[in-house]
């Protein structure tokens, strides 16, 4: 259900603070120029059954002003900084008003997403030091770390303030680099749009693509096939596998559990994802896998193939945990309480691992998922609750794969050949033809 409230700035704190109470989670915050006014989306969600209300707001372009609602909720007030930062918008009474996605080098003045920003202009100089809170005392020690690291992460400063392996303040700088992504999408065609979205972020190319083809869709009023739906949660529980296989490794790699390497096993279950990716979608990414009306595939995963990786999965999980060093420096580490998961709007993984039992596959389906949808909760809080979590959400995800391959019917699909004839044709679940712009 979808219901759109236009809404004035002296009213909009009482209709978020009625939608925020009565169940419902602020989404997303976006601004929009349009022809003689700004307008800010407010998008609030809820489910089951799966809700979604959006407040909008006019702005004057020559005064976009608007009251914040930081004490409201925590991730408004990070969204009303990012607008601030990117469209110029002031959320008036904000009490952390210091940017937050511009870096102090930028030029006071120029915001990237307004319509008449123009090329980048020179970076000038710093404004001054960043404004870091300086922890004092005996024992007391600040470690740099960042922005350049070693792996293939993006850029990222953190400055630790310790006693021993007590982290008293960490204080992150992200945001170093601003790719124009929105403005890259703009004056696209719908085909164009596509691997764009697929390259936003290179291990969710699943779901950026979906959330790209679900809006196409939806502007469009094209209707996608039961088939090209279950293919789709498919492709999305392909990808869920892979990455959490992957932090599985990096956590045992992290705390440095050298005697089984586990983070070397984790990388080889990692390998063997990443070609039956191939094999499915063309990609070991999967690109490709999502399209515009529909979903594209070369083959459906074996069933014996994925059982055999459940149980490479967890003997090396079990292994882990069952040694001592390993459980030891999970349990208690970093411990994310309920209350707080809920306050600065955690989701995924993070939030099932601090109890909180949200799952978009439930509150917001696109298709059946049946009963081999089983998700896992912990409360603890801890690195050991966000570790099971993923090796538990691997064995779900890996029973959903199996179920929904046995209901996809490529019987009744459309085949394409690829235009060079010389890879293997795709399935191509889609009404015909696919909307492309």
């Amino acid at each position: 259900m979808r219901t759109t409230h236009e809404t004035g700035t002296a009213e909009l704190p009482r209709r978020v603070e009625k939608l925020l109470t009565t169940g419902h989670r602020l989404a997303l915050i976006a601004a929009h120029h349009d022809e003689h006014a700004i307008r800010v989306v407010y998008l609030f969600v809820a489910g089951p059954p799966d809700t979604r209300t959006e407040l909008h707001v006019h702005l004057d372009p020559d005064r976009p002003e608007l009251p914040t609602l930081a004490q409201l909720s925590f991730p408004a007030g990070r969204f009303e900084r990012e607008m601030r930062d990117l469209f110029g918008i002031v959320p008036l009474g904000h009490p952390l008003p210091h940017r937050l996605v511009r870096h102090f080098h930028w030029p006071r003045g120029w915001y990237p997403m307004h319509p008449d920003a123009g090329p980048p202009p020179p970076f000038g100089e710093q404004e001054g030091p960043y404004p870091f809170l300086e922890v004092e005392g005996d024992g007391v020690h600040e470690i740099p770390v960042g922005p350049v690291h070693a792996g293939l992460i993006e850029p990222g400063h953190f400055r630790f303030s310790v006693v021993g392996e007590t982290i008293l303040k960490l204080k992150a700088r992200l945001w170093f680099v601003h790719k124009g992504i929105e403005k890259l999408f703009q004056g696209r065609t719908v085909a164009a749009g596509l691997p764009l979205a697929e390259r936003i972020s290179g291990d969710t190319a699943v779901g950026h693509a979906l959330a790209y083809c679900l809006a196409v869709e939806e502007a469009t009023g094209t209707d996608v096939p039961a088939e090209a739906r279950r293919a789709r949660a498919l492709l999305l529980e392909l990808e869920r596998i892979h990455n959490h296989v992957a932090d599985l490794g990096m956590l045992c790699n992290d705390v440095g559990h050298g005697i089984l390497n586990a983070h070397a096993h984790a990388q080889r279950i990692r390998e063997q994802l990443l070609r039956l990716n191939r094999e499915t979608t063309g990609h070991r990414l999967l690109r490709g896998g999502v399209v515009p009306g529909g979903a594209a595939l070369r083959s459906v995963p074996d069933g014996r193939r994925l059982k055999a990786i459940g149980e490479d999965v967890r003997e090396i999980t079990g292994l882990a945990l069952g040694h001592s060093t390993v459980r030891d420096r999970f349990t208690g580490t970093a411990i994310l309480k309920t209350r707080a998961a809920r306050e600065i709007g955690c989701l995924g993984y993070v939030a099932r691992a601090s109890g909180m039992a949200n799952d978009a596959r439930i509150a917001h389906p696109f298709t059946e998922y049946g009963t081999q949808l089983d998700v896992p909760v912990h409360t603890s809080g801890d690195v050991l609750a966000r570790f099971l979590v993923r090796a538990e959400e691997i064995d779900t995800s890996l029973a959903l794969i199996e179920h929904l391959a046995e209901e996809i019917d490529t019987s009744l699909a459309l085949i394409e050949h690829l235009a060079d004839g010389l890879t293997a044709p795709r399935a191509v679940l889609a009404p015909s033809p696919t909307p492309g712009g």
